[in-house]
């Protein structure tokens, strides 16, 4: 079957697999989607949980599923059973991408780990999405974006921060580990490109959000000797907060010599002295500067010291809710929002963040319905009826 281009984009001509499900390998394969990409979904006849965990149109399209598997094509197969196992195989042998999130054990038992799909398709990227890497204690190990975000220290330092050991606003883990697993998967793919090789890759949750968190927390540990504890003072000093105003709170960071100095100048508070006047003064007593800057901004409503700050070239921002991003000037003005069409309504997507000069990505259409395109692959893929007779919906 000669492969045809499905949408625009750096990825148009690639065909890939998905068989992952809730948002790590999801939103992976939902960013390759808006890049051109060919995403099969494959459901089990029950469908992804996902579909199931927030509000939507109907009880199967849940907002959380809708937005990370937009423009891809949807099949019920059944792999606990030959026919949908068989199903499975016609399309791994003629995919670019096979990405799954199953465990190592779950997915060898089924039949389809990296060597059984490589002896059907040698050249293929074959990418797992696991909790914890399959060399290590954990590997059989479930992993949650909760259970990740307390292992990986990030909890920890939210509780530097705050005094209490609190989860982030958002599923950190699973999208870092999502972006991990896109810039994992389109490097082996531009390996192949040059070399025809395929090969496998493996992506731990665990793994990348050690990393992802040891950026600047590593600090002094990573030396040998240690010369200072794993954390990087600045982000968990106690008062690093937005400031309260006469009205309400802004964001403002008042950090390198230059914007220090025309802070001062500006404002003239009586508690600058000459100890403070470079990066470094002020790092080694970092929150006692952050609790005087709090006291400051008291002084002010949020649009005067917006309005300042702005002018003086220093970052500040007010703080916004995750609603009004959607009447947000700036999101509006570059065309942030994308509204697709879909048999339940219009949707507005947040689209896509980056931009190409030459092959721009977009979103290709809406989330697929559970098993919505079985017979079109099927036809498409040259399977005949009795290979997909126990596989579920066949629409």
């Amino acid at each position: 079957m000669d492969k045809k281009p499905r949408g625009s984009g750096p990825l148009s001509g690639v065909r890939v697999i998905d068989l992952t499900s809730m948002v790590f390998g999801p939103y992976a394969t939902q960013i390759m989607a808006d890049m051109g990409a060919d995403v099969i979904k494959v459901e089990p006849p029950s469908g992804d949980a996902t579909r199931y965990i927030s509000v939507g149109p109907t009880p199967d399209l849940a907002g959380v599923f809708v937005n990370v598997n937009r423009g891809k094509r949807s099949i019920v197969l059944d792999l606990q059973s030959d026919d949908g196992k068989a199903g499975l195989r016609a399309l791994l042998e003629q995919a670019d991408v096979f990405i799954h999130s199953m465990r190592s054990k779950a997915i060898a038992k089924l039949g389809f780990d990296y060597d059984s799909v490589a002896k059907l398709n040698p050249s293929i990227v074959y990418t797992n999405c696991y909790g914890y890497g399959r060399e290590g204690p954990e590997r059989d190990q479930p992993a949650y974006d909760d259970t990740i975000q307390a292992e990986c220290g990030l909890t920890a330092v939210q509780q530097m921060l705050t005094g209490e050991a609190n989860y982030v606003g958002t599923i950190v883990a699973d999208k870092v580990a999502g972006l991990t697993a896109l810039y994992a998967t389109t490097m082996a793919l531009f390996h192949r490109e040059r070399t025809g090789e395929g090969q496998e890759v493996e992506i731990g949750m665990f793994e990348t959000m050690a990393s992802f968190m040891l950026v600047e927390h590593a600090n002094g540990a990573m030396f040998d000797p240690p010369l200072g504890p794993a954390h990087y003072p600045r982000v968990v000093a106690a008062n690093r907060k937005p400031y309260r105003t006469k009205d309400s709170h802004v964001s403002a960071l008042i950090y390198n010599d230059k914007h220090w100095a025309l802070f001062v100048e500006a404002v003239k508070p009586a508690w600058a002295d000459a100890g403070m006047a470079t990066l470094n003064e002020r790092a080694r007593q970092i929150d006692r500067i952050y609790g005087l800057l709090a006291e400051t901004f008291l002084e002010r409503t949020t649009a005067e010291w917006l309005d300042l700050l702005r002018r003086l070239g220093i970052p500040a921002a007010p703080l916004r809710t995750p609603d009004e991003l959607f009447d947000n000037p700036h999101l509006n003005a570059v065309g942030f929002f994308e509204t697709v069409d879909s048999p339940r309504g219009k949707i507005r997507f947040p689209g896509v963040p980056t931009t190409f000069s030459a092959t721009p990505g977009k979103v290709h259409g809406p989330a697929p319905e559970l098993g919505e395109h079985t017979r079109q692959i099927r036809d498409e893929f040259g399977l005949n009826a009795a290979d997909h007779a126990k596989t579920g919906s066949d629409k």
